[in-house]
């Protein structure tokens, strides 16, 4: 009877262990779908931020996109495209190369019957033609300024209506590939650690975007 309570006690100290064992991984794997919760909220407000403003939108590149199809469905893509040839014109160094962006700009986007005529009124377009013998940085601010803002007050507001906008938001803020890094999640026998990171390289994808 002594040696069979012996192993009973010794059995039931061995299930002991072993249910605080898998408490313990059980414990860091609960803790794993906390990052997750994490991640997604701060995708979801990054995703709210693409609506607060015509600069944010822009500032990336799938946003850039998604306006630039909307508003080529309203026919008018030449603004945007008007906006990051000036933007493109303002890194240049060399006073020969924006003399020569400064005349392919103006030929494609301002002068009377051009390609992409954008909207700019007579004493804008005056002035940037006075300025293409030596054009400086600057030559397009104001006029930047004039499109930027009929952007913002009037095709920027129907963006945030459309389809165009439903499906970029949805997009940003779906994980993507969740379920396939999911599979890449161990327990580490040894040191009961949960290897997220190919988890976490899945969901951030904000800047890749």
């Amino acid at each position: 009877m002594n040696g069979t309570s012996k192993l009973s006690q010794m059995d039931l100290k061995g299930t002991k262990r072993l249910n605080a064992a898998w408490k313990s991984r059980v414990h860091i794997f609960m803790q794993s779908p906390l990052q997750w919760k994490k991640i997604s909220w701060q995708k979801t407000n990054e995703t709210t931020l693409l609506g607060k403003s015509l600069e944010t939108l822009l500032s990336k590149k799938s946003g850039q996109k998604a306006f630039r199809e909307f508003l080529k469905s309203e026919f008018c893509e030449e603004n945007l495209d008007f906006l990051l040839a000036c933007q493109n014109f303002q890194t240049l160094q060399r006073p020969e190369e924006r003399k020569k962006k400064a005349a392919k700009i103006y030929e494609e986007f301002i002068r009377d019957d051009s390609p992409k005529q954008v909207n700019l009124d007579f004493h804008t377009t005056k002035v940037i033609f006075q300025s293409l013998q030596q054009p400086g940085p600057s030559c397009f601010v104001v006029a930047q300024k004039k499109i930027f803002t009929l952007m913002e007050n009037d095709s920027f507001s129907r963006f945030l209506q459309s389809e165009h906008y439903k499906v970029l938001t949805g997009a940003a803020s779906k994980p993507k590939g969740l379920r396939k890094h999911r599979t890449a999640m161990r327990i580490k026998s040894a040191g009961d650690e949960l290897d997220v990171d190919r988890l976490r390289d899945g969901l951030l994808l904000w800047h890749e975007d």
